[in-house]
């Protein structure tokens, strides 16, 4: 099964290569997609002030994460806990950015060496809903995704709301393989011309409903104009 871990930090400010530093950093775990309750989370003291226009984002001011570890203390515990995973993250560039700063001024490898692989859920929005709003909070509303408690961005808080959007986003789509051998046939060889049985499987009624749902946002957004909802009336 696929471990993946979803991914957010905060920060003083929006750019590394200006000296800024991450000052919160929020994992969740997920295997075989179902969250194991498997959690890294901490405040980091960045040795040096937070902008106030980051302060504005989420809230964390210089007083919070002044008695807090810095990097350098928590870089171990942190590499064991996404080593080797598919991480999860909403705009990666900007979070894995300023890890590798942090992991470059531990003298570590990148973040890229220690997991395996990023999936950056913001070009996955943008290339499945072009020309939409794709923060989190826009999809956590689309998504129906209940994010009423985020009144601030909060790394942790935020890892556990894109876990949500990303199951949402992928829903059935366990994997962009296909495969392409053939299905064994239990009980030996299959005899040319016969056909084993077909197997139906019929939509749940959480799954018509939320097939309703998605037909009556493109219906809204298309101005009436969904080719599915017209040719169910024909019919």
């Amino acid at each position: 099964m696929t471990r993946q871990i979803m991914l957010d930090t905060e920060t003083t400010g929006l750019d590394p290569a200006l000296g800024h530093r991450v000052i919160e950093i929020g994992c969740v775990e997920m295997l075989g997609r179902r969250l194991t309750g498997q959690r890294f989370h901490s405040y980091i003291n960045p040795e040096r002030e937070i902008d106030a226009g980051a302060m504005q984002v989420h809230g964390i001011t210089n007083e919070r994460v002044d008695g807090e570890p810095v990097f350098g203390a928590i870089a171990a515990e942190l590499i064991d806990f996404i080593r080797g995973a598919e991480l999860v993250i909403h705009n990666a560039a900007f979070d894995i950015g300023f890890l590798n700063q942090e992991f470059s001024l531990l003298g570590l490898d990148p973040v890229t060496r220690v997991c395996d692989g990023v999936i950056d859920t913001l070009k996955m929005a943008r290339e499945m809903r072009p020309g939409r709003k794709n923060n989190l909070d826009a999809l956590c509303r689309d998504f129906g995704v209940d994010n009423s408690g985020r009144q601030l961005h909060g790394a942790l808080l935020d890892a556990e709301l894109l876990a949500e959007v990303y199951l949402a986003m992928t829903r059935g789509q366990e994997s962009l393989v296909m495969d392409l051998e053939p299905a064994p046939v239990a009980g030996g060889h299959a005899v040319a011309g016969e056909r084993p049985p077909l197997r139906v499987l019929r939509a749940s009624v959480e799954e018509l409903t939320e097939h309703d749902r998605v037909l009556a946002e493109i219906a809204r957004e298309s101005k009436g104009k969904c080719l599915w909802l017209a040719e169910g009336a024909a019919g």
